[in-house]
């Protein structure tokens, strides 16, 4: 049982060297290209003679940087992955917390790179030389790394404004990948279509678990994503029949009903996550493409992306809640009150537990220590759980239903409401492509944004038939179009900031 995210891909070597592992737009590499590339970025890594130390990677979706994940994992350290579309400013607090020994990039973000970090400790991955290749400083360097140890540290937005780099230890994704794969049922022949950036948690599929099952992977481009008819074209050119996608990548193409430019009937799975994917854009593509499999992930960054699914079973109704599920093997979830009891009826919020918690927050034990507890269940000895900050309960099937964060849950006219029950039910109504719930804390008044075809008027009219009074937006903003943040999911930030 691979116990490293290194072991994954030895063991992919051994029993398919010569397949293509990862497709991006210049290039394709073998599962043996791909790790010969990782040991050429490894070794001026291991001779700078530092270990457990961190690695900043500064590249767009590409299989360099994926190489040079694999690298730092092989010399000991571990990597945070920088987005090369981020502000310098946001950058440089980054770099505050983290500190890294190198960066490595490529040519085509050499230059900018300097502007945040000194040119000596920049690594430029095509001036590299193969020749300096020591397959025994590798195995030595290998050979030391712990499956405790760290593998990445990723950063999420803090409230505080500084960035949460969050501490993922190799045994929390070797279990998380582990499970995923069981539960999915993914193996060799899975063709994957990557949609993610890869300095997001969800990209853990789209990597390592194409790594873990000796699959292959397309990087598809960003380009697609603007133009739904080529996105679906590109799916169907290259057979792709695996997505990972975040919700509003997969709405994109329902709402423009860009099913219609070409067959995806390869496609057998589909999973989302990262928000809530809409029931109305779910039976879209169900109808669409019918001989899939959908699947709807939930979890976060600090349980190393997954810790519950739920596989689409039965019918929905447009304004029902989807499921989360159940949890992955070899995890847990507790669901607590407000004075942390555990309960089984009633919405609490979720606590999980199990080797997918990950370490806490890099250089912050006061925040880790909030949400990062002792288990409630357990007095008798140490066992660290986490605190999701999300409102759940259990239905009738002994399903997880998702009711949105503790703080999206508002007190408004002396009652409890969740905002996210308001979108699921706005998402529901004809003409509605995308919208999203904000609170008004000044003026006390719930504003709903949305984009689509439908008139405010009607929108508001239909809502009336769907909520009672106390749960109806007190304000209405149309939008051409929904703001995105660089993750693909809509930003709620950026909403709540225009009212």
């Amino acid at each position: 049982m691979p116990r490293r995210m290194t072991d994954f891909l030895d063991e992919a070597v051994k029993t398919h060297p010569d397949k293509v592992a990862f497709t991006e737009e210049e290039r394709s590499l073998t599962y043996k290209e791909l790790q010969e590339e990782a040991y050429k970025i490894a070794m001026p890594i291991i001779k700078a003679g530092f270990r457990k130390k961190p690695v900043a990677l500064y590249f767009d979706k590409s299989i360099y940087c994926i190489s040079s994940m694999m690298a730092v994992a092989y010399s000991g350290n571990f990597y945070s992955v920088i987005d090369t579309e981020m502000p310098v400013e946001r950058i440089d607090k980054i770099f505050d917390v983290l500190e890294p020994e190198l960066v490595i990039t490529d040519l085509k973000h050499f230059e900018k790179a300097k502007d945040f970090f000194c040119e000596e400790k920049i690594i430029v991955v095509e001036k590299l030389d193969a020749s300096e290749i020591s397959e025994k400083a590798i195995e030595n360097s290998k050979a030391k790394v712990l499956e405790t140890d760290v593998l990445y540290v990723l950063f999420t937005s803090g409230s505080t404004g500084i960035p949460k780099g969050v501490v993922t230890p190799h045994k929390a994704i070797t279990n998380y990948v582990n499970s995923f794969v069981e539960a999915y049922k993914m193996d060799e022949n899975c063709i994957i279509g990557v949609q993610i950036p890869f300095y997001y948690v969800m990209t853990a599929l789209d990597i390592y678990g194409t790594i873990a099952v000796k699959a292959h992977a397309y990087l598809i481009p960003k380009s697609k994503f603007m133009f739904p008819a080529y996105l679906v074209q590109y799916l169907h050119d290259n057979k792709i029949n695996l997505l990972s996608w975040v919700p509003s990548a997969l709405c994109m193409i329902a709402n423009t009903n860009a099913f219609s430019v070409a067959d995806l009937s390869e496609i057998k799975t589909v999973i989302f996550g990262g928000e809530v994917m809409p029931i109305k854009q779910l039976k879209a593509w169900q109808k669409a493409v019918p001989g899939a499999k959908y699947i709807n992930g939930y979890g976060s960054t600090e349980i190393t992306d997954g810790c519950t699914y739920y596989i689409v079973d039965r019918e929905f109704n447009d304004e029902d809640i989807l499921p989360i599920g159940i949890p992955f093997s070899n995890s847990d979830v507790l669901v607590i009150d407000e004075e942390g009891n555990p309960i089984t009826e009633g919405v609490g919020e979720l606590v999980i537990r199990g080797d997918s918690v990950t370490y806490g927050y890099y250089k912050d034990p006061k925040k880790t220590a909030e949400v990062f507890i002792q288990n409630p269940l357990n007095n008798c000895y140490p066992e660290t759980v986490y605190r999701m900050g999300d409102l759940v309960r259990f239905n009738k099937y002994g399903e997880l239903e998702y009711y949105g964060r503790k703080d999206f849950q508002i007190k408004y006219m002396g009652r409890r409401i969740e905002l996210g029950e308001i979108e699921a039910n706005v998402s529901s109504i004809d003409g509605v492509a995308e919208n999203c719930c904000v609170f008004d804390s000044v003026k006390k008044r719930i504003i709903l944004f949305y984009s689509g075809s439908i008139d405010e008027k009607e929108l508001l009219k239909v809502l009336k038939t769907k909520l009672p009074d106390y749960m109806q937006p007190r304000k209405v903003n149309y939008l051409s179009e929904m703001p995105h943040n660089q993750n693909g999911k809509i930003d709620r930030k950026f909403l709540a900031s225009q009212i």
